[in-house]
């Protein structure tokens, strides 16, 4: 596939040479965070390309692919997607697509011993010539001017991409650990009730560099002792408490990344999933002036305010669940504005 890739980059090399890479959009967080309604809402406005689904399995070669799909129009009804959250999809619905790309090239990055980190040292000349000749092509077969990408595991490398892209933005949504940390164990639930059925869906996972639940999953590994706690944690079968650590290392990294890498902070925009539900009015003019969007992007993006889910209630944890979950990430949440005992945080 990368042969065919390349062969496909050749064979287009007079119109990529015309296609800019404008101020790259990437939304990532821990899965189950909002990097879906995200990207949902932004994939509506004009001009943006996104991947969909529609470009797997072949995502190597997005154009000559996609330029067969359309010789087979396909008339598809919405579906409620697998995660049964109400999203529902077709097969032209903005999809994170990106992970088997990266896959391709860096062999580490699902490994279970294996920190994920990649930073400016960790840059790789043919991946990078690939990836934005790949990032030109959804240009160019979208007609779009802006490239929007939804990658929860890019989070580990937002240094990478930062270096790689110098006006590439970084929009991270975050949600209350209580609620992020349940709705996790149950979509972890699901998919392995999926997988039970079904032995495909695990092998499907992983092809689609999907490793946040279900039997295939792996941490996020940023700290190689919370990684061994997390591993540990699901090794017994403890669902919240491997959550929990993951909840705490990714946002502490975050944190860590916009306190110690000021010009790199200008770039990130955090994004309560609370304040997305609740305030989304105020919450998308901040995405639309971070972003720097066309100024029609406003009227495009409140037309899709229907879309915005409104917050779950409360969930009723035991009290031993609460002090488990509070003793990992008491320590972060303060500068994302969460109170363990905030209810109106929910």
């Amino acid at each position: 596939m990368q042969w065919l890739s390349d062969w496909e980059t050749r064979w287009l090399a007079s119109e990529l040479a015309s296609v800019r890479i404008d101020r790259p959009i990437f939304v990532t967080g821990l899965a189950r965070s909002g990097t879906t309604l995200l990207l949902e809402l932004l994939a509506s406005v004009e001009g943006v390309a996104t991947h969909r689904y529609r470009d797997f399995p072949l995502l190597f070669t997005p154009y000559f692919w996609n330029r067969y799909l359309d010789w087979l129009p396909v008339q598809q009804e919405p579906v409620e997607r697998a995660h049964l959250d109400g999203i529902r999809i077709t097969r032209e619905s903005p999809e994170a697509m990106e992970e088997p790309l990266w896959q391709a090239y860096f062999s580490h990055l699902h490994s279970a011993t294996s920190l994920h980190r990649l930073t400016e040292s960790d840059r790789h000349a043919v991946f990078d010539r690939f990836y934005l000749d790949h990032l030109r092509k959804l240009l160019l077969i979208r007609q779009g001017n802006r490239y929007i990408a939804k990658g929860n595991y890019h989070i580990p490398r937002i240094e990478y991409l930062a270096s790689l892209l110098p006006d590439a933005r970084f929009i991270i949504p975050v949600r209350h650990p209580l609620t992020h940390i349940r709705s996790l164990v149950l979509q972890h639930q699901l998919f392995c009730n999926y997988a039970a059925t079904d032995p495909r869906v695990p092998r499907y996972l992983e092809a689609a560099g999907h490793f946040e639940f279900g039997p295939q999953r792996v941490p996020i590994r940023l700290d190689a002792t919370q990684g061994d706690r997390i591993l540990d944690a699901w090794s017994r079968d403890d669902s919240w408490l491997g959550y929990s650590i993951q909840w705490a290392e990714v946002y502490r990294f975050v944190e860590s990344l916009r306190n110690t890498n000021k010009q790199l902070a200008a770039r990130i925009l955090i994004v309560r999933y609370e304040d997305l539900c609740n305030q989304p009015d105020t919450t998308l003019r901040r995405i639309i002036d971070f972003a720097e969007l066309e100024t029609n992007a406003a009227t495009q993006l409140f037309a899709q305010l229907d879309t915005v889910r409104s917050m779950p209630p409360a969930p009723e944890l035991p009290p031993a669940l609460l002090e488990l979950i509070g003793a990992e990430v008491k320590s972060v949440i303060g500068p994302y504005g969460y109170r363990l005992d905030d209810c109106d945080c929910f």
